[in-house]
């Protein structure tokens, strides 16, 4: 265990997957270790915390509380409160079901279940969102992902010099999109209410103010031209159809060689 006055001292660390020793917490190590913990137990029950409340109340001392434990106990496992942030993300990652390297499916549709699960998995996990730009991402879930990812990309005919631009334009599509969803299931959960209700008085609302009017007929007629009668409809359709967009944008790209 390091003590928390070692743990000041120390260089920021870039990765808890750069440790350079074994996982820590295991049946040899004796001395005092608390029972019944492992760095899987802690590392769900760290995900199920900041399903439950967000990244902005997690603490160690709020883990230890819910796995009835001291927070120095948690110290046995990790070094720090971000490691644990880390081992969390990775684990959630590992949610993802992964396309098998040998089917037979196409590339077009190996990228449309990458990118259906990724969505997913952000509206599911909100937290996510912010931590994937904190960390390395660099955990074997996480690389297990992108390995597949950089296979299916490779598998579309795309040049070499072109493959990272295919993936940046679908998973940052996919990133903005869930990031934006998952915070709009947030918001409505918040205020007691269902996507559908808190969408309709915001529109209301809007379309009550003057300075608004102009652009709200606009975006009425968007909207009523995209169809769907429920914001999980609306959002599925948009989904959809911008995937499909930018699978017919590496098909074209791919034409032109």
């Amino acid at each position: 265990m390091v003590r928390a006055a070692d743990r000041a001292k120390r260089p920021a660390r870039t990765s808890v997957w750069l440790e350079g020793r074994a996982p820590r917490g295991g049946a040899a190590r004796g001395g005092g270790q608390p029972s019944g913990l492992d760095r899987e137990r802690i590392t769900a029950a760290t995900a199920r915390l900041l399903d439950a409340e967000g990244l902005a109340k997690f603490s160690m001392r709020r883990l230890a509380a819910e796995l009835n434990v001291t927070a120095m106990s948690v110290y046995w496992y990790v070094d720090t409160k971000d490691d644990l942030l880390e081992l969390a993300l990775d684990a959630v990652f590992g949610e993802l079901e992964l396309p098998d390297a040998g089917s037979e499916e196409g590339w077009r549709d190996q990228l449309r279940s990458l990118a259906v699960g990724y969505r997913a998995l952000l509206v599911r996990h909100p937290w996510v969102s912010t931590l994937i730009g904190n960390f390395l991402n660099i955990g074997p879930c996480s690389m297990a992902f992108s390995a597949r990812v950089q296979q299916v990309i490779r598998n579309t005919g795309m040049p070499a010099h072109g493959q990272m631009g295919a993936m940046s334009a679908v998973f940052q599509f996919v990133y903005g999109f869930g990031t934006i969803e998952g915070h709009f299931v947030q918001r409505c959960v918040s205020a007691g209410m269902s996507q559908d209700e808190y969408f309709r008085q915001a529109m209301s609302t809007i379309g009550e103010e003057p300075q608004y009017a102009a652009h709200f007929a606009s975006a009425e007629g968007l909207m009523e031209a995209r169809g769907g009668d429920t914001v999980s409809e609306m959002r599925e359709r948009d989904f959809g159809f911008a995937l499909e967009l930018l699978i017919a944008g590496i098909e074209t790209m791919v034409s032109r060689g």
